[in-house]
């Protein structure tokens, strides 16, 4: 079988089904749980700074081209980078349960993803590669290198363990670490605007990212769960253009630590996932061509400014949730729908992070929103994304663009449902965050032709990415989103009368839910400061 046919045989059998759910276990021992730290040990270990005061740079100052001066690239600047975007945010405590919730979001708060630091003379750190450590806000040396001359470069990269989902999801798990993944791309290129930096991606097949962060070593792994390698970035000054990124090196490097084992005793196993894995990742001959984005016709500086908040921008990134209930009776007016549909234009920051033009487009469930008759919506981000609905979608040829929309919002009237809220509930696996939500969202990928397996992997991550853009978005606007992975796909494509056919023939697929709503806060449940748990000693020592 070729890869392009595993991956879309894999996409048809992990659905969810109004009759039958994708394969996943049977039961759960809470009490174990996967570890979700990921340490190496005996490698070294460097404390990062924590910030004693957050900047008070406004929400809005990220967008605006070289309103946030660069940087210096040291340890702090990189410390603060990490605590805004792969740190944890706050632990979270209900009777004798206490659990941690991180900066960047995840599926069933599992975080499969794993984040990675290749420095060479950046002040405060040594040369080589370097496993970020969320719970000690560490960075692990996994291989020291010979130091070399020149300004300090930074890396940085992603990679997942995918049992960290597949433990509680099963099958489906493959999709949650791609969108977590997409998440953790968000989250960092955020905190990347916030030192004045950008988040170039750098082109790469996956053998050489998994040499590169060491993931092909045996020895160093042993009994315990692999990462598969993801993506690779560079750090560079915003507004910096540079065609000819250097491949990070490690001359000279000593290898260090070992992989600790997550799960001793795992009840189920999921092959399927080993096969798409291997068939999805990047070769050499798949692997994005061009170091840039390119991203839409239309530059960002071209695009009418949007009003946003004002709130420091740190403020909003550490309170981002994901919602547990929503309250049913909140409504919104539309004046306030608009910059939210705006953010998502793929020539906006956070999208410059990701190669390639958008492939993924939005299918909007407006519930309660005054001025906007409850029902489907459809937002393509893309001319030809666009095209592809109009061929797909039969109703989409006698659309009506909605009225007063902003010129780069092109929504278009897919069907009125005065009922939406129990079609809601319905489509997220009967969940009521879809009926209590004021609006829902589906991303729906260009899926026939992929080209290229890999591809498979582009799309999750896209719709990750947009996930990421609405939850901070929906916070600068006073509200709260959550993404669903739980929804069942056919029923959504029968819904919007998207062509019936299997994943390889269909030219569209849902990939991603999320809604968006005015969240209820359960008291029962007690906050704590996301580092209380550490002690600084005068030697700069970490005390756990």
């Amino acid at each position: 079988m070729s890869d392009l046919a595993t991956v879309q045989r894999y996409h048809q059998r992990s659905k969810h089904a109004l009759n039958a759910y994708a394969a996943g276990p049977q039961t759960l021992d809470w009490d174990a749980q996967p570890n979700p730290f990921r340490r190496y040990e005996g490698a070294d270990l460097t404390p990062l700074p924590l910030l004693a005061d957050d900047p008070a740079t406004p929400w809005a100052d990220l967008f605006e081209p070289g309103r946030i001066a660069a940087r210096p690239m040291d340890i702090h600047s990189l410390g603060q980078l990490f605590e805004l975007s792969l740190a944890l945010a706050a632990w979270k405590q209900a009777g004798p349960d206490r659990w941690a919730v991180r900066i960047n979001p995840s599926s069933g708060n599992l975080h499969p993803t794993e984040g990675w630091l290749i420095t060479q003379r950046v002040p405060g750190l040594a040369d080589g590669l370097h496993h970020y450590a969320p719970h000690e806000h560490a960075l692990e040396l996994r291989a020291a290198a010979m130091p070399c001359d020149g300004a300090p470069q930074a890396w940085l990269a992603l990679s997942s363990i995918h049992w960290r989902e597949a433990w509680k999801y099963g099958e489906r798990a493959f999709r949650y670490t791609l969108l977590d993944t997409g998440h953790a791309v968000g989250a960092l290129r955020y905190a990347a605007a916030l030192c004045g930096w950008q988040l170039v991606p750098v082109p790469c097949d996956s053998a050489s990212l998994a040499a590169l962060l060491g993931l092909d070593r045996d020895d160093d792994f042993g009994g315990a769960e692999r990462e598969a390698p993801e993506l690779l970035f560079a750090l560079r000054p915003a507004g910096h253009i540079d065609q000819n990124l250097p491949w990070p090196t490690l001359p000279g490097a000593h290898w260090q630590g070992q992989a600790n084992r997550l799960d001793r005793h795992p009840m189920y196993r999921w092959p399927v996932i080993a096969d798409v894995a291997a068939a999805s990742q990047p070769r050499a001959s798949t692997a994005p061509a061009t170091p840039t984005a390119a991203l839409a016709a239309t530059p960002a500086a071209a695009l009418p400014p949007l009003p946003r908040s004002t709130t420091p921008a740190a403020t909003l990134i550490r309170q981002r949730r994901s919602a547990q209930r929503f309250d049913a009776r909140a409504r919104m007016p539309l004046a306030r729908l608009w910059p939210l549909l705006q953010a998502l234009h793929p020539s906006r920051l956070p999208f410059d992070a990701r190669p390639g033009a958008a492939r993924v487009h939005v299918l909007l469930l407006a519930h309660r929103v005054d001025g906007l008759v409850p029902g489907a919506y459809l937002l393509p981000r893309s001319a030809s994304g666009l095209a592809v609905m109009r061929e797909a979608i039969g109703a989409v040829q006698h659309s009506q663009a909605v009225p007063n929309a902003p010129p780069d919002t092109p929504l278009l009237c897919l069907a009125e449902n005065p009922a939406l809220a129990g079609t809601l509930r319905t489509l997220n696996c009967h969940q009521a965050l879809g009926s209590d939500a004021i609006v829902g969202f589906a991303m729906l990928a260009e899926f026939n032709p992929l080209g290229h397996a890999s591809a498979y992997r582009e799309r999750f991550h896209e719709a990750g990415l947009i996930g990421q853009a609405l939850y901070l978005e929906a916070e600068a606007l006073g509200l709260r989103g959550t993404g669903i992975g739980c929804y069942f796909d056919d029923a959504l494509h029968q819904l919007i009368g998207l062509a019936p056919g299997d994943a390889g023939s269909a030219a569209l697929q849902s990939v991603y839910h999320f809604t968006v709503g005015a969240p209820l806060d359960d008291a029962r449940i007690a906050t704590e400061a996301p580092y209380a748990h550490l002690r600084r000693e005068p030697t700069g020592a970490l005390r756990v």
